[in-house]
């Protein structure tokens, strides 16, 4: 060998030990991103068979319903089913007790909790409320499985459910427990032309960055079933009718695309598209295209909204979040809240919020 092509032979080789090095050390020094949640064939499995048991259920009552109506119609009171889909502590908990107070006979509560996060459940209206969870992940379709079981589970459960509201730990309700049932269930401005009950769920469809998103999975995929004029965008957060809740465990066609995996995380955001997307093609008109939980996206970050702090709880922050804008309704919850505000808004529920 040659003294000119040594030095060659040298730096050759410590080029070829660069990534053997990145191999070795690399694991250790470098933080290793965690593999997506994924939707394995057993948990398919057995939220279909869950599914299957909600639709059949609500059918067997459906037909009771028609044969005791021919005697005599049952007086039934509708109630609200109140859906928390949470992955931390319910820290707010106390001030949705202090909500519910009172009205037993019109309400049922139902939640979803990752078992990933070793929560600690709280009492009181809470107790035996915890359906079988399962983790979910931001970005990925476990967080429409989740909103699935719950509506599942609250079909299943009380046949009275009428309107089911899905909210996070991290909401307030922003009226007393009686004007969110009254405004529900006592207008006919929440009733459609035919005189049933409509859903509340944000239908968008021209909103910045729709087309990055509808091709997360790649540029094909969604076809033919949701073709990108058909694919919308919502608030994760909603209140469905019975009929609507039915419609969505029964949906078979439009989950089997969006339960793939994303190519693109950060365009990722299936509970944003999958709810006000199905709806929208399979009942349009029973829907209000909004949503009655206030989020504040001003200055958010990493794709959260902005968190109010105990230094914002005050009766005029209340005042601001409930208007909802050219919709003739109030809003009837808001989002996100830190839990330093629980004792703040706790000195106000009793003496403002739940006043109206």
């Amino acid at each position: 060998m040659t003294m000119l092509s040594y030095p060659f032979v040298l730096s050759f080789a410590l080029l070829l030990s660069v990534p053997v090095l990145f191999l070795v050390v690399g694991p250790r020094v470098l933080p290793i991103k965690p593999p997506p949640v994924l939707i394995t064939l057993p948990d398919e499995l057995e939220d279909l068979a869950l599914f299957q048991r909600a639709a059949s259920t609500s059918a067997t009552t459906a037909t009771h319903h028609q044969q005791r109506q021919q005697v005599l119609p049952p007086p039934v009171t509708p109630k609200i089913a109140f859906l928390f889909l949470t992955n931390s502590d319910l820290y707010l908990a106390p001030l949705w007790e202090r909500f519910f107070q009172g009205n037993q006979q019109l309400y049922n509560i139902y939640v979803h909790a990752d078992p990933s996060h070793h929560l600690n459940p709280p009492g009181g209206v809470f107790r035996g409320r915890f359906i079988l969870g399962k983790r979910t992940e931001r970005s990925s379709p476990t967080l429409i499985s989740a909103a699935r079981r719950l509506l599942a589970a609250a079909l299943i459960d009380d046949e009275s459910n009428t309107f089911f509201a899905l909210v996070s730990q991290h909401c307030i309700p922003l009226h007393s427990f009686r004007f969110i049932y009254n405004s529900l269930f006592s207008p006919p401005s929440s009733r459609s032309p035919s005189n049933r009950f409509m859903s509340f769920i944000e239908i968008l469809d021209d909103e910045p960055g729709l087309w990055a998103r509808y091709t997360a999975r790649g540029e094909d995929v969604m076809m033919p079933e949701v073709t990108f004029s058909s694919f919308r965008v919502g608030s994760q957060f909603f209140i469905l009718t019975r009929e609507h809740s039915l419609l969505v465990i029964k949906d078979r066609r439009l989950w089997r695309k969006f339960r793939l995996p994303c190519l693109r995380v950060q365009s990722c955001y299936p509970e944003e598209h999958y709810f006000p997307t199905l709806l929208n093609m399979e009942d349009p008109s029973g829907c209000h295209p909004f949503t009655l939980t206030h989020v504040n996206w001003t200055g958010s970050t990493g794709g959260h909204p902005h968190t109010y702090g105990v230094d914002e709880v005050r009766p005029s922050l209340i005042r601001r979040l409930r208007p909802s804008d050219a919709t003739g309704f109030s809003n009837f919850f808001a989002r996100k809240f830190s839990p330093d505000c629980l004792n703040p808004l706790l000195k106000l529920a009793d003496s403002f919020i739940f006043q109206d």
